[in-house]
């Protein structure tokens, strides 16, 4: 006997981007006890400050005159917390489709459906995503044998580890998998790496004294394995000779990309890559679909989180006055209205809701 497909699944408002911006939306939202749902991308929340510059400082935050990227998104993390979002990681949002009553009915590449009565697309520079190498068959790789940033290093331990790449992360995950794994390989297509100088001297060392091997210059060739489990990386050199690299996992380490994606195919208005919106509402051209942050574009548009910020409060009562034709909303101040408790952070967090 087949099984049915899950029925869709019902939420006030589904955001696409858990970026700050995005987070932030989560709480303007939950002020007007509206239920979010979140997608994106990328396996962490925190979007670009998570994946490209966690430890850089940001100084345009109001009331911190410096802060660090990660613990900015640590702190939306836990002021979005209370409300209880729902976090689909590591997913992209494939079709958003108008469905009953001005409904959207989004459908995200796991095969989760979400009716929400309203999207906001807080996606930055759009889609956010790792640069994949242009090796056949590396689809079937990917999760556990091909990945694209390290999560848990222990995972890696006893295993034997290729990582290419040639900047600063390449250079300081390769030294720190050299007392986890097994054995480690660096791949670059380059003898010169563009790390700092502490970090490329440390790299040598470790080289000279036979704990990891640089395999330089070459580039990445192909995988060799079932498909799914990883037996081997092939290289190449400048004169075209493949060697065969006997390995358990792929770390390949060549930046972010950046671009709208699928974002191009929602019949939005588009102008130099960046979604139109009235500034008064948030709202795109479409009705029920909402976007802010620098995903986004109208006159006076300042790429600023701040400004971001500012939007995603606009577009939460923009969709409370869409979902509540014709009531007053007795807005208050989050002095006076306060929020729910708070939820747990850090370890405690982990049993939170997340749909990856």
């Amino acid at each position: 006997m087949s099984s049915q497909p899950s029925p869709p699944t019902s939420v006030d408002v589904l955001i696409i981007g858990a970026g700050p911006v995005g987070l932030f939306a989560v709480f303007e939202c939950g002020m007007l006890k509206l239920q979010c749902h979140v997608v994106d991308t990328f396996d962490a929340i925190g979007g670009q400050c998570t994946a490209l510059y966690p430890d850089k400082p940001i100084y345009d935050i109001p009331g911190f005159p410096h802060v660090g990227a990660a613990e900015l998104v640590e702190n939306l993390a836990q002021q979005a917390a209370p409300f209880r979002p729902t976090y689909h990681l590591g997913q992209t949002v494939r079709e958003l489709r108008t469905v009953n009553d001005g409904a959207i009915e989004a459908e995200l590449s796991g095969g989760t459906k979400i009716v929400a009565k309203a999207v906001i697309i807080a996606a930055g520079g759009g889609t956010l995503g790792p640069n994949r190498p242009p090796l056949a068959g590396i689809e079937g790789y990917e999760g556990r044998h091909v990945i694209y940033r390290v999560g848990n290093l222990e995972a890696l331990r006893g295993r034997r580890v290729v990582v290419a790449g040639g900047g600063d992360s390449a250079v300081d995950w390769t030294l720190a998998l050299v007392d986890v794994a097994a054995r480690v390989m660096l791949v670059h297509r380059r003898a010169k790496f563009r790390a700092a100088p502490a970090s490329v001297q440390a790299l040598m060392d470790a080289a000279e004294q036979g704990k990891l091997e640089l395999v330089t210059p070459c580039q990445l060739h192909g995988l060799e394995g079932d498909g799914v489990t990883l037996n081997a990386v092939s290289v190449v050199d400048d004169a075209g000779v493949v060697r065969r690299l006997a390995a358990d996992t792929l770390l390949a380490l060549f930046g972010i990309a950046t671009e709208l994606g699928p974002i191009a195919r929602w019949n939005l208005q588009i102008d130099h890559q960046q979604i139109v919106i009235d500034p008064a509402t948030s709202e795109t051209s479409r009705p029920g679909i909402y976007a802010v942050g620098d995903v986004t574009v109208y006159p006076g548009k300042l790429k600023l989180i701040l400004a971001g910020f500012a939007e995603a409060a606009i577009a939460a009562h923009a969709i409370y006055k869409r979902m509540h034709p014709g009531e007053v909303l007795h807005f208050e101040h989050s002095t006076t209205a306060g929020v729910p408790p708070r939820e747990p952070t850090g370890a405690e967090r982990a049993t939170a809701a997340v749909v990856c």
